[in-house]
């Protein structure tokens, strides 16, 4: 089978620039990857495809014979003994083609190449989980929390060296902190087994915390927490997480809010709901009653006559605050007509009585029943 043209490869037309060509070899590189396109059998040899192209077209030499000669160029004894291009037998000089942009590629997936003369490693975050009340969350807290971190050795400043000495260069992976080995036409980039990515060693390491620069610690701080949170809400204190690995950066801690249920309020967003027992003569006749609120304190609510159960009542203003701005919530006041239970027998007369003396004050009851009615009579026929 005849090998394409290398410009086709990379989906280039002939004369495309040294930048032109750099930047389609990138694109065919990320698009190709056999370890993105694991589905693609063919994934493989396209690549290695597109490696070869770029290894001819990349140089100048190179190009130059190619666009003259095309394939010829690098066949029976043409710039390459035969060998292909780059003398590889074919192959091209893939690894080294592909290690020109593996960084851009990869660099950031456990360090690259970038940073090898500096291995200090930025602290983790943590995250501290804290429970509050319904109360507090509307009105709003500050709260000293204790927190098991790591901080910055103080024996050592940091550097994980005893003695004010200062760490060592690794010579195994020359500060790099990653060794890498050719595996066919694949650059493998591992961490370095000498100073385990560090990119440093220690000769002599400090007492106090056996190289790492930190110490474990347990750390009391203050915390505002704003009226208004929510199960959920996260809070970010900079620079409160653990201690960075020799002298690195410290990380962050998250504190994450979980608000606990409350007896006597539902919330919703901003909305507060409360579900009221009404007896079923203030019901039926009308009147007042006392409902609380959030904040302590009390509120009258006039229930008009004939209300049934289910029926809300807004009260404004009454709910949360808002957390980032804006006017507070709204309560709800949801009324549940209370059936009164171990009657006397006076009263069960008078029930009674009341039910003789009422069949024409039930409309849902009327209109429910006639609707049954009419629904047998329909199933009889």
């Amino acid at each position: 089978m005849s090998k394409r043209d290398y410009y086709e490869v990379l989906g280039l037309s002939k004369g495309a620039s040294a930048d032109e060509i750099k930047k389609a070899y990138r694109t065919k590189v990320k698009e190709l990857h056999p370890d993105r396109n694991s589905d693609n059998p063919n994934a493989e040899a396209q690549f290695k495809e597109v490696g070869e192209a770029y290894d001819v077209l990349k140089d100048g030499d190179k190009k130059a014979a190619y666009d003259r000669y095309g394939h010829a160029a690098f066949e029976g004894g043409m710039g390459g003994g035969g060998r292909g291009p780059g003398g590889m037998g074919g192959q091209g000089d893939f690894g080294s083609a592909f290690s020109d942009i593996f960084d851009d590629l990869f660099g950031n997936m456990g360090g690259g190449r970038a940073g090898g003369q500096n291995r200090a490693q930025r602290g983790n975050d943590l995250r501290y989980n804290l429970r509050v009340t319904l109360e507090e969350a509307y009105a709003g807290l500050a709260k000293t929390i204790t927190v098991p971190t790591s901080v910055g050795c103080g024996s050592c400043n940091g550097t994980g060296a005893e003695g004010g000495s200062e760490p060592q260069t690794c010579p195994t992976c020359s500060g790099m902190g990653k060794v890498r080995a050719q595996q066919g036409f694949f650059t493998v980039e591992r961490t370095c087994p000498t100073c385990n990515g560090m990119g440093q060693t220690i000769k002599d390491p400090c007492h106090t915390c056996h190289g790492a620069g930190r110490v474990e610690k347990e750390k009391s701080l203050s915390v505002n927490i704003p009226a208004g949170v929510e199960t959920g809400t996260r809070i970010r204190l900079a620079g409160e997480g653990e201690a960075g690995m020799r002298g690195g950066p410290t990380g962050d801690l998250y504190i994450f809010i979980e608000v606990r249920d409350h007896e006597l309020f539902e919330r919703e967003g901003n909305h507060l709901f409360c579900r009221v027992p009404v007896s079923m003569t203030t019901a039926a006749m009308g009147g007042d009653i006392e409902v609380p609120t959030i904040d302590g304190g009390r509120s009258r609510v006039k229930i008009p006559a004939g209300s049934q159960s289910g029926r809300q009542m807004r009260l404004r203003a009454k709910g949360m605050p808002a957390l980032r701005g804006g006017g507070p919530g709204d309560m709800f006041i949801e009324m549940a007509v209370e059936t009164p239970v171990n009657l006397t027998t006076r009263q069960k007369e008078l029930l009674r009585e009341f039910e003789e003396l009422s069949a024409e004050n039930n409309p849902q009851s009327s209109s429910f029943f006639k609707s049954v009615k009419s629904f047998w009579e329909s199933m009889k026929g």
